[in-house]
């Protein structure tokens, strides 16, 4: 079932206004429209993102995903780790932009005024994404990874095609995705941009992505308000339901386990390790709270109602508060 996007956020738009009086809503979108222009980077002809990455390791010891699992590792290992993780997660955001390109070009294929700000900065938030996609691929082919995704087999590009189509057919569980998207990778290249031991290109280019994903989740957040009032019951539950488990996988499979495999270590029981880790499933929690609070901001819920699913992958209580 395809489902198409209102056209229109009346809904925090009074109701004595005068007609054509913009909304809050509409406001905002052409605020974040103007930035979007006046702060445009394209990272071919960026003189801070014309570097490149060193021949050696590009993520430091205790931001490597197995930094909480006290493995003897070489030096040579470490370099290879690095690197072969960079590369998971650049490749992971590449697939994941391509997701929410779809979703954006359905928006604006199936909306009946063109005209909307929300068209004008979906066009902004596409732009953006394809240059980010650019320079993950340049960043990709100078790493030159060799791991092999298990994953990348049927049944599982099955599912991960049918829940793709699911979402980005879906108004409300699209825009849940794009938050989970978003905030995930800001955390992660936060955290590698302020660490004097990251590769200084990589730490450039983590700092040049997080400045335009920081409107990215404005715009989500926006979208997801007043989407929400609308949302058929399979849109409702799949953000209650779906979502949260998408979130979950694309946190885990960040670092498939393919990626171990390449120094030696066993793929899938060291990805399961790290799974596991205190320290990793932590960070996870941070990095998805924010989501969580978005979504309690947006009225989607409400504290004392959070479902299991997001309760589980936020590790907080029904009320919202950590546990």
């Amino acid at each position: 079932m395809t489902a198409t996007m209102p056209t229109v956020g009346a809904s925090d738009r009074p109701a004595d206004s005068p007609p054509g009086t913009p909304s809050a809503s509409d406001r905002r979108l052409r605020q974040l429209n103007a930035v979007s222009i006046t702060r445009a980077i394209d990272p071919a002809v960026s003189p801070e993102l014309a570097g490149h990455l060193s021949d050696g390791q590009v993520l430091p010891d205790d931001l490597l995903s197995v930094a909480g699992l006290d493995l003897a590792m070489t030096d040579e290992q470490r370099v290879r780790l690095s690197r072969e993780e960079v590369a998971s997660c650049l490749l992971g955001g590449i697939e994941f932009e391509a997701v929410l390109m779809a979703g954006f070009g359905l928006e604006l294929a199936t909306r009946s005024d063109l005209r909307d700000p929300r068209a004008t900065y979906a066009l902004h938030e596409i732009g953006e994404e394809t240059r980010h996609s650019r320079i993950f691929i340049e960043l990709v082919q100078e790493l030159d990874p060799v791991a092999r995704n298990p994953l990348q087999r049927r049944p599982f590009t099955w599912i991960q095609r049918a829940s793709a189509r699911f979402i980005i057919r879906h108004p409300a569980t699209f825009y849940s995705l794009v938050l989970g998207g978003e905030e995930i990778p800001d955390l992660l290249q936060q955290r590698a941009a302020e660490h004097p031991d990251t590769d200084p290109h990589l730490a450039a280019v983590n700092r040049y992505h997080r400045l335009e994903e920081a409107r990215h989740l404005a715009f989500a957040r926006l979208r997801l308000a007043e989407l929400w009032v609308d949302a058929g019951a399979i849109d409702r539950w799949g953000v209650r339901r779906l979502a949260p488990l998408v979130i979950g996988g694309m946190w885990d499979l960040l670092v498939h386990p393919g990626v171990y495999e390449t120094v030696g270590l066993p793929g899938w029981s060291t990805w399961r390790a790290v799974r596991r880790d205190p320290a990793r499933v932590a960070l996870r929690h941070r990095a998805c709270r924010p989501v969580l609070d978005a979504m309690v901001d947006a009225g989607v819920f409400r504290a004392g109602r959070i479902p299991a699913p997001w309760r589980r992958l936020c590790g907080v209580d029904r009320h919202g508060n950590a546990c």
